[in-house]
C-alpha cells in the first residue's frame, strides 16, 4: 500500500516568536524528530512543505522539500502543495500522511500504526486522537485528494475530518496533544525532559 508522507513546516511561528521547527528537544531538532521518524517507518516518498524561515530550514533537511510561496494563505495552501508535489513524485499514492513538525513525541511507530489500522478497518481517514481531539499525524486514502486540494484558509484538514467521521478511525496519540506554539509550550516541554 503506497503511502506519502507530508510534513508541514511552512508557518512562520509567529507566536513563538523564532522558527519552532528549529527548536531542540532532547538534543535534536524538532524538524529532525518528525523526518527522521517518516524515513524509519519507510512507507514511501515523503516531502517537506516550507515557507516562512525556508532558507534556515534547508540547511537542516536530509529530506526533499518543496517551497509553498504562499504560505501566509494558511496550512491549507501548505497541504496542497505538498500533495502536488508528491503526486508528481508517485502519481499512484493510494494514501498519505500529513505531520506537522512541531510535535516532539511523534515516532515511526505513529506512522507505521496509522497504515495498519487503514489496512485493518479499510478506513478512508485515521486520524491521530488526543484529548478527544482527532488530528495530526492524519492518513488520508486517495478518494480525499480532490478535498484536500480544495481546501482553503488556515483550518487544515479539520472540516474534511468533521465531515466524514462515518469513515473515519482514530488511533491513541495522547502525547500528540503536546505541541510547540508559544514560549510558554517550550518552557513546559523542555521542563519534562
Amino acid at each position: 500500500m503506497k503511502t506519502g508522507i507530508i510534513i508541514l513546516a511552512a508557518g512562520s511561528s509567529s507566536r513563538l516568536g523564532r522558527p519552532k521547527q528549529l527548536l531542540d528537544f532532547n538534543g535534536k531538532l524538532l524538524i529532525d524528530i518528525v523526518s527522521q521518524a517518516a524515513i524509519k517507518a519507510n512507507l514511501g516518498p515523503i516531502i517537506v512543505v516550507l515557507g516562512a524561515h525556508s532558507s534556515l530550514l534547508i540547511k537542516k533537511l536530509n529530506l526533499d522539500y518543496i517551497i509553498n510561496d504562499n504560505w501566509v494563505e494558511g496550512i491549507s495552501s501548505s497541504i496542497a502543495t505538498g500533495l502536488l508535489h508528491i503526486l508528481k513524485v508517485n502519481a499512484k499514492l493510494e494514501n498519505i500522511i500529513l505531520s506537522v513538525s512541531d510535535q516532539p513525541y511523534i515516532s515511526t511507530a505513529i506512522f507505521e500504526t496509522l497504515l495498519e489500522q487503514k489496512k485493518k478497518t479499510g478506513k478512508g481517514i485515521i486520524a491521530s486522537c488526543y484529548s478527544g481531539i482527532s488530528g495530526t499525524p492524519v492518513l488520508f486514502d486517495k478518494r480525499y485528494f480532490a478535498a484536500l486540494l480544495a481546501l482553503k484558509g488556515d483550518s487544515g484538514a479539520r472540516a474534511i475530518l468533521l465531515d466524514s467521521s462515518a469513515d473515519m478511525e482514530t488511533i491513541d496519540f495522547p502525547l500528540g496533544q503536546l505541541d510547540v506554539d508559544t514560549q510558554e509550550d517550550y518552557n513546559k516541554l523542555t521542563k519534562e525532559q
